[in-house]
């Protein structure tokens, strides 16, 4: 099996070496052993990685992506939780689709200022706030 070298698995991953070195001192991936003075890696640790930036990106702690890495399907406790992030993702998603959605509008909107454009406001505006006035204006 051909291993890679710390530069070589931080070029492939787009991360520094620094942040690998991170990685594997807190446990999230393992060397392969060293090559000289240099830490070595199986190719599959381009994946760990890819799943450690992505839950980073997603707002995940270190220590939930460790949880997370040493779950096991009766963890019922991490799967509840799991659960419950992915709920705050879907939030996530939803307040910058919004926000895209309005950058779009701004990007060719006449409207002086553009911040004051109702149509903008109306793209940024949370859905769940839009049904509470709504439901506010019919019960006054």
């Amino acid at each position: 099996m051909t291993l890679l070298d710390i530069a070589e698995v931080a070029e492939q991953s787009g991360l520094a070496p620094s942040a690998i070195r991170f990685y594997e001192k807190r446990g999230l991936i393992a060397s392969a052993g060293r090559n000289g003075l240099r830490r070595t890696f199986r190719p599959d640790v381009l994946a760990r990685l890819g799943l450690v930036s992505c839950a980073r990106r997603a707002g995940f702690t270190i220590a939930e992506i460790t949880r997370f890495l040493q779950a096991t399907p009766r963890d019922t406790d991490l799967r509840a939780r799991l659960a419950r992030k992915a709920d705050e993702v879907d939030a996530d998603i939803a307040r910058l689709t919004r926000m895209r959605e309005g950058l779009r509008h701004a990007a060719t909107c006449t409207h002086e200022p553009l911040v004051e454009c109702p149509d903008f406001k109306r793209t940024l505006d949370d859905p769940a706030r839009q049904t509470a006035r709504t439901c506010e204006a019919r019960s006054a």
